[in-house]
């Protein structure tokens, strides 16, 4: 329930459990079978034809089978939610509610798959053996540095779309509510250097897709500080992120980092003391995501910031990955598209913008996750850009 204002009434513990009790997926028929001639073109005899005319064509599956519109959404149970590795049986309601998102937001079937390894090699052969059944993956609670070697291999494997979710999902609605926020404001993100508290799934992808969108600078910083080349112990990804990111050359912590910033965006779990915040330029803008409990409250955070945004769905600007991968799996699949291009996401990206833009403002600086045009708007950008690309069938 919600009042008018868009915020959540407090859940009780009863109503969790009882939402998912027998688990929150079933199966249902797109045609009835409701007599002996229903039942002899649905089974048998009348199914042979169709796996006759699939065998001496392959691509007749497309048509004739529910595996080109089929999302199947894989974990390991390595990074759930704020509840770490608790295994695949503790994920599979995490990955039911995400199937049940596919369903009610983008109109896709989707079945999830939790796997009983941690193996990268493991999870490529085995979805690369399950490729028959479905028609795109997606990544989700996969823990880092791990994720992004076992989305790469996925990507090389597959002929079809791949996304982490965490990763990207995430990237893309930060992205658009930067955006948002920017517009309000009257700022060009060109201007402006964003702090990254994270090198996590999220943080190295939102990093990544802000510096694709032509921000200014990014500083990312983890558990040690300031990520800079020369810096002892970089794995490979926070090296790459070294070469590419922090052109004013910092060196520190988030207390070095935050001055003079324009944009922080935390995505660490961690909290920070809000007298950093006054370290940052007038009038800047904080994206404390971290659920269930964001970095620094929102009231806090609005002492010092013009804009505001969390992961919750109790304060303004829910940042909220449902605004993206609904719709970007959804375009994907209506184009017949082979990946998932760095330009599909920043098309996504400004698509959610787009349905946000008739009534833009300091607590509205993206759509509700709930409001209808979403999806369909993505889909449409992501297909189109999908199809500039050359990625489609």
């Amino acid at each position: 329930m919600s009042d008018p204002t868009g915020t959540v009434a407090p859940v009780t513990d009863e109503e969790i459990f009882t939402g998912h009790e027998g688990g929150k997926l079933s199966v249902a028929a797109t045609r009835p079978i409701s007599s002996p001639r229903d039942l002899s073109i649905a089974y048998t005899p009348g199914v042979a034809k169709v796996s006759r005319a699939i065998a001496e064509d392959a691509a007749k599956a497309k048509r004739y089978t529910w595996a080109d519109r089929l999302v199947v959404v894989v974990s390991d149970g390595t990074a759930v939610l704020g509840l770490g590795d608790i295994g695949a049986s503790a994920s599979l309601p995490v990955m039911e509610g995400k199937s049940v998102l596919f369903k009610t937001f983008g109109g896709l079937d989707s079945i999830p798959l939790v796997l009983d390894t941690t193996d990268v090699d493991e999870i490529v052969e085995t979805l690369v053996r399950l490729r028959p059944s479905f028609g795109a993956v997606n990544l989700e609670d996969v823990s880092a540095p791990r994720c992004f070697e076992l989305e790469d291999k996925l990507k090389e494997a597959l002929d079809c779309p791949v996304m982490h979710d965490d990763q990207h999902g995430t990237a893309i609605v930060t992205l658009a509510a930067l955006r948002g926020a920017n517009l309000v404001l009257d700022r060009a993100i060109a201007d402006q250097r964003v702090v990254v508290s994270g090198a996590g799934a999220a943080g190295v992808a939102c990093a990544k897709i802000l510096q694709g969108a032509g921000i200014g600078d990014v500083t990312v910083l983890d558990s040690r500080g300031i990520i800079h080349e020369g810096r002892d112990g970089l794995n490979p990804v926070k090296a790459r992120l070294a070469a590419t990111t922090n052109k004013a050359g910092l060196r520190g912590g988030l207390a070095e980092a935050l001055e003079g910033a324009d944009v922080f965006l935390g995505l660490s779990g961690a909290t920070i003391d809000e007298s950093l915040l006054g370290r940052m330029a007038g009038g800047g803008i904080v994206f404390a995501l971290s659920n269930p409990d964001p970095e620094v409250h929102p009231d806090v955070a609005a002492r010092y910031a013009s804009i505001v945004a969390t992961g919750r769905s109790d304060f303004p600007n829910q940042i909220n990955n449902v605004l993206a991968f609904p719709g970007v799996f959804r375009g994907a699949l209506d184009s017949g598209a082979r990946a998932i291009t760095e330009n599909m996401k920043l098309a996504a990206a400004e698509a959610i913008v787009s349905v946000a833009m008739d009534d833009l403002g300091p607590d509205r600086i993206v759509p509700s996750p709930l409001d209808p045009r979403v999806a369909p708007e993505v889909a449409a950008a992501v297909a189109k850009a999908a199809e500039a690309d050359g990625v489609t069938d």
